[in-house]
């Protein structure tokens, strides 16, 4: 194995660890001890793959971003499927995953959205740029919806992403803080009714 790709490698171990570690606990109540421990990577070596723990969150964000967004894209072009059914697909993927009290670090952005925003202005922007990824991707699928005519919309196709977006981020949240489905099966709703689908 070639020293560049070990680097690599390494690199993405710590990452995978402390998406874990950190979807439970949050940034800034986890050290770098914790996901080295869990990594298996000697502390001393941290700082030849991140120049900084600031550094290492924003690279944690824009791979957890980059895996999301393709997954994303996957499901918005399953075939065989309306645009309406690949979106509330999507919206369904998102309470399975999101839903459990144990998110396995699928639930990174809400954890994290809240608390690194003030902390650090470059994970701010790459939390940013990943939301606002998601954001286009949805606006482009109701968009192409609307053209099929499997979903229909009183606004523009972005602003309707954006609220649809910002809705199902709130459901996460108070979700989290009655520990019941019940936000989720609102929004969903509330995503039919949006974009002019049947009652499931």
């Amino acid at each position: 194995m070639s020293v560049a790709r070990d680097t690599i490698d390494v690199r993405q171990n710590i990452l995978a660890a402390a998406q874990q570690i950190m979807a439970a606990k949050g940034f800034s109540a986890v050290g770098l001890n914790e996901i080295l421990v869990s990594a298996r990577v000697p502390k001393r070596s941290f700082y030849h793959y991140f120049g900084s723990k600031e550094a290492f969150g924003e690279a944690l964000l824009a791979g957890y971003f980059e895996d999301y967004l393709t997954a994303l894209d996957s499901t918005l072009a399953e075939p065989g499927l309306s645009h309406a059914v690949r979106l509330m697909n999507y919206w369904q993927r998102w309470q399975d995953s999101q839903g459990s009290l144990d998110c396995q670090g699928k639930c990174l952005a809400i954890k994290l959205a809240a608390e690194v925003s003030d902390l650090s202005e470059a994970m701010r922007l790459a939390l940013k740029s990943g939301t606002t990824g998601i954001i286009e991707r949805l606006a482009r699928a109701i968009e192409a919806g609307v053209a099929e005519g499997s979903v229909v919309i009183e606004d523009k196709p972005h602003a309707t992403a954006e609220m649809l977006y910002y809705l199902w981020m709130g459901a996460s949240l108070m979700a989290k803080i009655r520990r019941t489905p019940a936000p989720f099966e609102t929004a969903s709703a509330t995503t039919r009714r949006i974009l002019s689908l049947p009652a499931h």
